[in-house]
């Protein structure tokens, strides 16, 4: 029995740009696994009883990185896309070049960019509500928020990804441009 190649999809792009989207969809029809850097830190504030406000992950991801090692959370997603049986695996929020250090050594990975105006963005993101400060979230802070050191090193990975999606349009238009990547990647 011939092993089958994996499609592992680094997604980069900025707050709301349709990373999960796409994870989202690829889960549905092709039943692809989602590895997420944020699950280990959002355990971690459950765990302690800490709301799940960007913040609180911006800083306890900060102090993780800080103590263990820039690279402690791309070992540990590394460890787990090497682990998985799924055939495509999606990993929604590449936010850093340490984030993929071990992920461009595994065979199948690459690294695509999910571009969408900011104006977008922000509508989205207070519409889904992901985290719960979101959908109060104002146009200053949402600013902000994309200055945070998780965020503004995010348009430079951009710029290093082969591949790039556009999600200025319609669910639609996403979806066609993923089936079009798949193609070109299998």
């Amino acid at each position: 029995m011939r092993k089958t190649k994996k499609i592992i999809l680094g997604l980069a792009g900025e707050i709301a740009a349709g990373k999960d989207t796409v994870a989202a969809y690829l889960k549905k029809k092709y039943g692809a696994e989602t590895i997420s850097f944020s699950v280990p830190i959002r355990d971690i504030l459950d765990r302690m009883h800490l709301p799940q406000t960007r913040h609180n992950m911006y800083s306890l991801g900060t102090d993780l990185r800080m103590r263990f090692g820039q690279d402690i959370l791309a070992k540990v997603i590394t460890g787990d896309v090497i682990e998985s049986r799924a055939r495509i695996i999606t990993l929604p929020n590449i936010r850093l070049a340490q984030d993929i250090t071990y992920l461009k050594k595994v065979p199948g990975f690459h690294l695509v960019a999910i571009d969408a105006d900011p104006k977008i963005r922000f509508q989205r993101l207070k519409k889904r509500g992901q985290n719960p400060d979101d959908r109060n979230k104002t146009w200053p802070q949402f600013l902000r928020d994309a200055k945070l050191y998780t965020e503004i090193h995010i348009k430079g990975l951009m710029k290093k990804a082969p591949h790039r999606l556009d999600n200025n349009g319609s669910f639609a238009d996403l979806y066609r441009q993923v089936e079009e990547l798949l193609k070109k990647l299998k």
